[in-house]
């Protein structure tokens, strides 16, 4: 016997699109900020073209929120998103860094420079601990209070899609 889909994301679909919400928010207001500042209009125009398509993204995938699991206990309290944005973007810079670092040794034959990469990857998990930690002790990622976490998604994204330089 099959069993049934409910109307509702598994656990890790959720969590994989607050991942894609949270990153694609940062950047995009990132991205509205710097696009006036470039002089070259082909290079404009790419940023214009991004910036649309993330718009798009964002506003694709928050469809899917009323659908995500609710867990743990709901919270109320409110966090400033400009120090939540700029958090937010040094934890997602540093959560890059070390899938980068973790895929380059991986490609790597020469040891010593497999050694070095190893060092800049502890290197790197350390500084995302303590990114995660500094949000996480103030409230601005509630990793263990999912419908917190996706709450904090939506007030992003939609500062993000409402950005204006």
């Amino acid at each position: 016997m099959r069993e049934t889909r409910p109307n509702q994301l598994a656990w890790h679909e959720t969590l994989e699109i607050h991942e894609l919400v949270a990153f694609q928010s940062v950047n995009l207001m990132r991205f509205k900020h710097a696009a006036p500042e470039v002089k070259d209009r082909m290079l404009q125009a790419l940023y214009f073209q991004t910036i649309k398509d993330l718009e798009q993204n964002i506003v694709d995938l928050l469809q899917y929120y009323p659908k995500a699991q609710e867990a743990g206990e709901r919270g109320d309290s409110y966090r400033e998103l400009d120090e939540g944005y700029y958090a937010g973007s040094l934890l997602g810079f540093a959560k890059s860094s070390v899938k980068n670092y973790a895929a380059a040794i991986t490609e790597t034959a020469t040891p010593q420079l497999k050694n070095l990469l190893a060092n800049h990857l502890t290197k790197a998990i350390q500084c995302h601990t303590k990114i995660f930690n500094y949000m996480y002790e103030r409230g601005m990622y509630p990793a263990y209070n999912l419908d917190r976490l996706l709450k904090h998604d939506r007030e992003m994204a939609e500062r993000a899609l409402r950005f204006r330089n």
